[in-house]
């Protein structure tokens, strides 16, 4: 992470680079498509604020996207429509202690071994639960005929790096431990988050690979946190991006690492690795509109260059956190069907690990 104080007598400042950014690109808001657009129009009418200019503790309070939902299909006269998905909140086995975790069961299960996917929510590691990303984790469930399992892991500030990181492994083993009990396939087993949980899902990639333990056969990474650069093209771009741009990140960074340092601790760094061979095949998901763009960008071209087979796919015209707003934004539908496809195919019979 970039301290504006630590670079006044080296060079210009992230802020300077994302105003020259922003001259050159325009200001991204621009880019919006109309379905995105309506989610963010409901959801400033609902009172949400910028990050930045709220605690922790404000932010986990103000509405999210799933109210604005709510409001859109209000405004058109529509009801969420019955998506087929059973739900049951448990408890998962954390790293100190248990936590709350939901399971995702589709209509048409087997008695057993079925294909299951591990999901982590996303809020830059300081906000977000199982509620906020429901949709995402719906989404899954009902795309892929999977048992999904979502799980609420520790948040920073309360609980700062590397925590979250902690708890994602614990349940990593927490769930190959109870695979069969939950009539899951231990030979398809995937994982998958947005951008904290999507880096969470990726260390727990890393984390099986050296550990001989059970890997997951694939990951799905929607916009993952994957570097601390904020001068990357991605984050110039996006100064003024809503509802998420370059100082609702810094704004997380600073909550979320006790030291800022550890934001450069090879969990969060992903893009650097030069580890990363071996690890599952991955399907990448990236928001056009997004300061995470350019390190997602760049995690799978360092996936690629390790011989991990992987598939990329940035929509325009999204922001950060698109992916569960399927009801309304139509990318979100074929970003859900991309990452659906991809675990189809993993989960197959002949792709068995």
């Amino acid at each position: 992470m970039t301290d504006s104080r630590a670079t006044a007598e080296q060079g210009p400042s992230s802020d300077s680079i994302g105003r020259l950014a922003e001259l050159i690109a325009g200001d991204p808001m621009t880019r919006l498509d109309a379905d995105m657009k309506h989610v963010l129009d409901r959801l400033a009418e609902l009172g949400a604020r910028p990050l930045e200019l709220l605690t922790p503790e404000m932010a986990r309070r103000q509405p999210r996207p799933a109210e604005a939902i709510s409001a859109v299909l209000g405004r058109q006269g529509r009801e969420r429509p019955e998506d087929g998905v059973e739900v049951e909140d448990i408890a998962v086995d954390g790293a100190e202690g248990e936590l709350p975790g939901r399971i995702y069961r589709p209509i048409g299960l087997l008695s057993r071994l079925n294909p299951m996917v591990l999901y982590f929510h996303g809020g830059g590691f300081v906000t977000g639960d199982l509620d906020s990303h429901d949709a995402s984790a719906r989404a899954l469930a009902r795309r892929t005929g999977a048992i999904v399992v979502s799980v609420a892991y520790r948040l920073a500030p309360e609980h700062p790096f590397p925590a979250a990181h902690d708890d994602a492994l614990a349940a990593w083993r927490w769930l190959t431990g109870k695979v069969r009990d939950l009539a899951g396939d231990p030979r398809r087993l995937a994982v998958a988050g947005e951008d904290a949980g999507a880096n969470l899902a990726a260390h727990i990639a890393l984390r099986a690979r050296d550990e001989g333990a059970i890997r997951p056969v694939h990951q799905v990474l929607v916009h993952p946190v994957a570097g601390h650069d904020m001068e990357t093209a991605s984050y110039g771009e996006t100064l003024r991006a809503q509802p998420i741009g370059l100082p609702a990140m810094r704004w997380r960074f600073r909550h979320a690492f006790a030291e800022e340092a550890a934001a450069q601790d090879m969990r969060i760094d992903l893009a650097t690795r030069e580890d990363l061979a071996g690890v599952a095949p991955a399907t990448v998901i990236l928001a056009g509109i997004d300061p995470l763009r350019s390190e997602g960008e760049a995690l799978a071209e360092a996936l690629d260059q390790a011989g991990v087979p992987v598939n990329c796919w940035t929509y325009e015209g999204v922001t950060q956190g698109f992916f569960g707003l399927g009801l309304v934004v139509t990318k979100a539908l074929f970003a859900q069907s991309d990452a659906a496809d991809a675990l189809g195919k993993a989960f197959a019979p002949g792709r068995r690990s």
